[in-house]
């Protein structure tokens, strides 16, 4: 063994041997991202503004700029939407160009272009998504007793942190934008411990309550009055592949909610299933089949044995 004496040891046949085989194209495999053109990845850091700028606009006083008043809303609006655009457009662009194949002597052919109409397509459903994201709120504090008001809510509970990030994420993926939808929904999960996949379709009144452990997949679509709660799973059963072996994409594979459905904490619901209205599922429960309206699925009670003092 090699004993240690100093970085100038090491700095030479050693650190060159590891250079020459991290520069090994014959190991990048997957690892290496090559640009067909000058178009660098998206930004991180520049989403992380863009959502900021976002929050700030579909809730108005609550975040960035507290101090605003009714009579600059048009004004302040105005201004973060000019710098959503432009910002946006940019990231678009480069999650387009991530894997365009369409280049012609390192030009990108018509990743700017899609980028910009997607970009006005997108900003045009903000009313939309602020409606949404008002009624989960309502939902919010109408399902949670230990909430104050509907400004609790928006300003304090994960919930509708991760919802602001996934109504926003969803509508650039039915855009069919690339990898910036799945970046935004992996920022909310990180920031709250909430798993939606940008596919999910979530209707109105939504609300987790608590949060933590809660992964909602791609193609599940709940319906209207929905609530869960920490710990849920919305996923699928299995995972059909194709000749090579490789999972077979954009296919069906979780969970229906229809309206008023109430599912409580650690239940895993599996496949391609409906859960009928104005069903509960109880904690813990492990379902992969299909329920009726109204139905209620628990978990069957364990005997229970009370010891007292002096027995």
């Amino acid at each position: 063994m090699e004993l240690y004496n100093g970085k100038d040891k090491f700095f030479g046949r050693r650190f060159n041997e590891v250079v020459e085989k991290l520069s090994d194209q014959k190991t990048f495999g997957d690892m290496f991202h090559i640009s067909r053109h000058d178009i660098p990845m998206p930004s991180l850091d520049d989403l992380k503004e863009i959502i900021e700028l976002l929050r700030s606009v579909l809730f108005p006083g609550y975040f960035r700029n507290s101090e605003i008043h009714s009579e600059i809303v048009g004004y302040y609006t105005g201004a973060k939407l000019d710098r959503i655009y432009r910002g946006l457009c940019e990231q678009i662009k480069r999650g387009f160009c991530f894997s365009c194949p369409d280049v012609t002597d390192g030009v990108c052919i018509d990743c700017e272009n899609k980028s910009r109409i997607i970009t006005e397509q997108f900003i045009e459903k903000l009313p939309e998504i602020r409606r949404l994201l008002a009624l989960d709120a309502k939902a919010a504090f109408i399902g949670d007793p230990a909430a104050q008001s509907v400004s609790e809510t928006i300003f304090c509970y994960p919930s509708i942190l991760a919802m602001t990030y996934h109504r926003i994420a969803h509508e650039l993926y039915k855009l069919q934008v690339p990898l910036i939808p799945r970046i935004i929904s992996e920022m909310a999960h990180s920031k709250t411990g909430i798993d939606i996949h940008p596919g999910a379709t979530i209707g109105e009144y939504f609300f987790i309550d608590h949060g933590t452990g809660t992964v909602i997949g791609e193609t599940c679509v709940i319906g209207k009055n929905v609530r869960i709660y920490q710990g849920v799973t919305l996923g699928a059963k299995s995972f059909p592949l194709d000749e090579e072996g490789n999972p077979i994409k954009n296919i069906p594979r979780h969970p229906l909610l229809e309206d008023d459905v109430i599912i409580y904490s650690g239940a895993t619901v599996l496949g391609r299933i409906t859960i009928g209205k104005g069903s509960e599922i109880g904690g813990n429960v492990w379902l992969t089949d299909s329920i009726p309206p109204k139905t209620k699925v628990m978990q069957p009670k364990p005997p229970v044995t009370i010891i007292t003092d002096g027995e």
